[in-house]
């Protein structure tokens, strides 16, 4: 792999970065803002990432080149479908692109699959078209075995993209599970051209990025850095971009599963 400058990896970062606000007490004045800073002298982002409430405003804010996307059974990942089904048609209706779902994971913890792969099936109809990142939350599976069971249960009902974690939890992403899900789409001839990963929670410096966008190349290739197969769910990392790109000192990296 390349030897990167920090600004070639704050580039990257900034290409494939969902600016994101899932603040319990957000207002339109505060999505307003998000979307104004999607877009700056540095370049764009790929997205901006909200609660469902706050999609079609933002979708009429928003950078035209800058998708928007939305969450869905979140953060809890409940087994509810009908809730699930019911962010997920707030979100289609409010002509957002993406949605971010957070998978039923305590029912994987509880080993009934089942409920997992019925409510991903579901989710995965009624968004046909738009991209489907899966938040895994590999921080309370923890177990690389269940992480992968995971990836292959997402990847198994049409997931454009698997992601670490919502951010709510007290361990987001690592390099650790981002392994674990990368050799997930890796080693699926049906995912390894196709599906992308999303690494979010914790990601607050080009540093951090650089370790995220090493994984991602050894194992899906150096074509997978593009927004289309890779983002960062991360605000404070936009500021840490800035300043790299600005000409100034980078931020050190955060501790693994900050």
């Amino acid at each position: 792999m390349p030897q990167r400058s920090p600004a070639d990896v704050a580039r990257i970062a900034l290409a494939c970065l969902d600016l994101t606000s899932l603040n319990d007490d957000d207002t339109e004045a505060r999505i307003a803002t998000l979307c104004e800073r999607a877009s700056g002298v540095h370049g764009s982002v790929a997205a901006v990432c909200v609660w469902p409430r706050f999609a079609r405003f933002a979708r009429q804010h928003a950078p035209a080149q800058v998708k928007v996307a939305a969450v869905a059974n979140f953060p809890d990942g409940s087994a509810d479908i009908e809730r699930a089904l019911r962010d997920a048609g707030e979100i289609v209706q409010a002509g957002a692109q993406e949605i971010d779902l957070v998978l039923p994971y305590r029912a994987l913890l509880a080993g009934n699959e089942t409920a997992c792969g019925a409510l991903l099936q579901a989710v995965r109809v009624m968004t046909d078209g738009l991209v489907l990142k899966v938040i895994l939350e590999t921080g309370e599976l923890r177990e690389p075995a269940l992480i992968r069971r995971a990836a292959e249960l997402a990847l198994a009902e049409g997931a454009d993209f698997l992601k670490t974690s919502s951010g709510k939890t007290p361990v987001s992403a690592t390099p650790q599970a981002a392994q674990t899900m990368l050799e997930a789409i890796a080693s699926d001839a049906r995912a390894r051209g196709r599906v992308g990963f999303k690494a979010a929670g914790g990601i607050r410096s080009v540093a951090d990025a650089a370790l995220y966008l090493d994984l991602v190349e050894a194992q899906l290739g150096a074509e997978a850095l593009a927004p289309t197969r890779f983002r960062i769910g991360a605000s404070a990392l936009l500021s840490d971009i800035d300043m790299v790109l600005g000409g100034n000192t980078p931020r050190a990296p955060a501790p693994a599963g900050y």
